[in-house]
């Protein structure tokens, strides 16, 4: 073999080891469009934005140890109709029920009363649940940020769009639960 085989070998592999990654890579880049998110905030930024431009404000109160609240952010959360729908009508928050920071809402401070004891419940979450320690739990607050609606557990997306719509909608201003079903039957 000659000199001039050898280059054009050479240059023949190495067109391989950098055309074929950059084409995939382009492939990849143009069919992996990532998916869109909801958009979470922290409390604090949903009260601040409500008070500029209101919208409901939809609560996700969790716990770092509750597998049900995983699943609620691995399959409905991430569900492309609940996203958008969430982003579009709802300031969307996730609170840690055991979070150790304090929150100022409504002209008062919330806080964990044993931040360093495990399981430690915050005030915010327990006043929004009502006193109620059960994870996942969803709170839905009005324009006004008032407390409007409680809902409990794991929801797959066909349960918690009916639910976000209703009140995302302001239905449950005009009519009941049973009637807003009837007529989007």
């Amino acid at each position: 073999m000659t000199i001039r085989n050898y280059t054009i070998i050479t240059l023949a592999l190495l067109s391989v080891l950098f055309v074929i990654p950059s084409a995939s890579a382009q492939k990849k880049s143009g069919e992996e469009k990532s998916p869109e998110t909801i958009k979470w905030m922290t409390f604090e930024e949903a009260v601040k934005l409500n008070n500029k431009k209101p919208k409901m404000i939809f609560v996700d109160i969790y716990t770092d140890w509750c597998g049900w609240c995983k699943k609620m952010d691995a399959e409905t959360f991430t569900n492309p109709d609940v996203v958008a729908y969430m982003n579009k009508k709802y300031y969307a928050v996730k609170l840690n029920a055991e979070q150790k920071e304090p929150i100022n809402f409504k002209e008062q401070v919330f806080v964990n009363a044993n931040p360093e004891k495990p399981k430690s419940t915050h005030n915010l979450a327990l006043a929004l649940l009502k006193n109620e320690k059960l994870y996942p739990s969803y709170v839905i607050l009005d324009k006004a940020s008032d407390w409007t609606y409680k809902l409990k557990g794991y929801k797959a997306p066909e349960e918690l769009i009916p639910i976000l719509t209703f009140y995302g909608d302001e239905s449950y201003l005009k009519m009941s639960w049973s009637e807003f079903i009837g007529a989007n039957k």
